[in-house]
């Protein structure tokens, strides 16, 4: 059995899954966003070990903050189709590298990039992830945890203005904007114009809601828990609309 949107069934194929997290409105749509992450892994699949698929949690961008593993927690620590875990940073790191390779999905929660990208690299963490998503476990995430795997895009990390950021992690290489609604939302208009002035180079940006599937590199499938959500390409030239597969 194929996981949703995924073109193998077992291959260890490098899956990233990019995701705006919801929110507004209905915002246990982002638990539809979770679990699609998780089920693009083999492990979840019928042809997948006779096992819970290994799911786990980074809460770095919010300083590993208790509510924010509680939440985790609640949400998800009773499901008997995974075995979940916390990576936390705070005060060390309380998982090794063996342990982290062991995952079949990782989730990185939202906060500031930029501190998330200062903890990881501090301790090492980009290099064992990068590892990871080579063995084919599936990394994903939602806003700051979106932005990571890109080159990057707009943050609000540094002040409360939006600033670009260029230095995540890079292994796609593309800007991401998230939570890029029509509207008030000044993260599209900053975006656009950072991308059109050479600052970021061109990328994708996904309203709420959107997720973007990398497979090997490039953009596989973008999918949608909300109606009428849209994702964007975004170059110097202008945007191209992407219309997402509604799930």
């Amino acid at each position: 059995m194929t996981a949703p949107g995924s073109p193998h069934s077992g291959a260890a194929a490098r899956q990233i899954f990019a995701v705006s997290g919801v929110l507004t409105g209905d915002r246990s749509r982002t638990l539809d966003l979770i679990r699609y992450a998780v089920a693009l892994s083999p492990a979840a699949g019928a042809d997948g070990p006779d096992r819970p698929v290994r799911f786990c949690f980074f809460p770095t961008a919010e300083g590993d903050h208790p509510l924010a593993v509680q939440w985790f927690t609640d949400t998800f620590g009773d499901d008997p189709a995974l075995e979940t875990s916390v990576f936390a940073v705070f005060p060390r790191p309380n998982m090794s590298r063996e342990q982290l390779l062991a995952q079949d999905v990782i989730w990185v929660g939202g906060g500031s990039v930029v501190n998330l990208m200062a903890l990881w690299r501090a301790h090492g963490v980009d290099e064992i992830l990068h590892e990871c998503w080579q063995r084919g476990v599936v990394l994903a995430g939602q806003s700051a945890g979106s932005l990571c795997w890109h080159t990057g895009g707009v943050t609000d990390s540094f002040t409360s203005s939006l600033d670009a950021y260029s230095n995540c992690l890079g292994w796609l290489p593309w800007s991401n904007g998230v939570h890029d609604d029509l509207g008030d939302q000044p993260r599209r208009t900053t975006y656009r114009k950072l991308v059109a002035a050479g600052t970021l180079p061109a990328g994708y940006a996904t309203e709420d809601g959107v997720g973007l599937h990398y497979v090997d590199g490039a953009l596989h499938e973008v999918i949608s828990v909300l109606p009428d959500a849209r994702a964007w390409h975004v170059t110097t030239d202008g945007e191209r609309e992407i219309v997402p597969r509604l799930i």
